[in-house]
């Protein structure tokens, strides 16, 4: 509940979600625990600009990242990136949240990878003076990436600490493929959706 007379705190946490597993959902409630979320808006991307591979089909993304983030209190799964044409870029859903939610404080989610390659993010300057760069850490050693992130001019960037956890999708679509189980690293709503509709059987 956002208190008379103060800004919301929005969150902007986005990705392919490919699949969404156990370390994103933790990310997610961290998150709002952490900075006081009024709403977390998790964005699976639309067609990813940077990402070299195709991924796997808007819908069950969506499906799977509903299912995933359902428990997270304050966490809305937002399909506006799924439904605009081309690519999909950071700031013009951060342009839509502002323009949206006048006044809002904004929270942009992000890894410490996604902070090490942020100066080659579209307008990123712009990126960083709209939103708060909040930066989900494994470990009590800052990277380069996130001290660079940190020195850049007007830059609000704020450590996520969470517990270490080495799930990646990356590691889960490899495993699916190899025919392992990884009931453990993904939330059993989703791993049921997944053998359903029989998703990453090849790598």
């Amino acid at each position: 509940m956002v208190v008379s007379g103060t800004a919301p705190r929005v969150g902007l946490f986005g990705g392919a979600f490919d699949p969404p597993h156990v370390a994103h959902v933790a990310l997610a409630e961290a998150a709002v625990r952490q900075f006081q979320l009024d709403v977390l808006y998790v964005v699976p991307t639309g067609r990813a600009w940077h990402k070299a591979r195709n991924l796997t089909g808007a819908e069950h993304r969506l499906t799977m990242a509903q299912l995933a983030f359902k428990p997270v209190t304050r966490a809305v799964v937002d399909e506006r990136e799924i439904l605009r044409p081309g690519p999909t870029y950071t700031i013009d859903t951060l342009r839509e949240l502002a323009r949206d939610l006048p006044g809002a404080r904004l929270h942009l989610l992000m890894g410490e990878d996604q902070a090490a390659s942020f100066t080659a993010w579209r307008e990123w300057e712009d990126i960083a003076r709209l939103a708060e760069l909040c930066v989900a850490r494994r470990g009590a050693q800052e990277t380069d990436g996130v001290a660079a992130l940190r020195a850049l001019p007007g830059a609000r960037v704020h450590d996520l600490q969470l517990p270490r956890m080495g799930e990646s999708a990356t590691d889960i679509r490899t495993k699916l493929a190899a025919g392992q189980d990884i009931t453990r690293l993904v939330p059993a709503g989703v791993a049921s959706y997944i053998e359903r509709h029989r998703l990453y059987l090849t790598p």
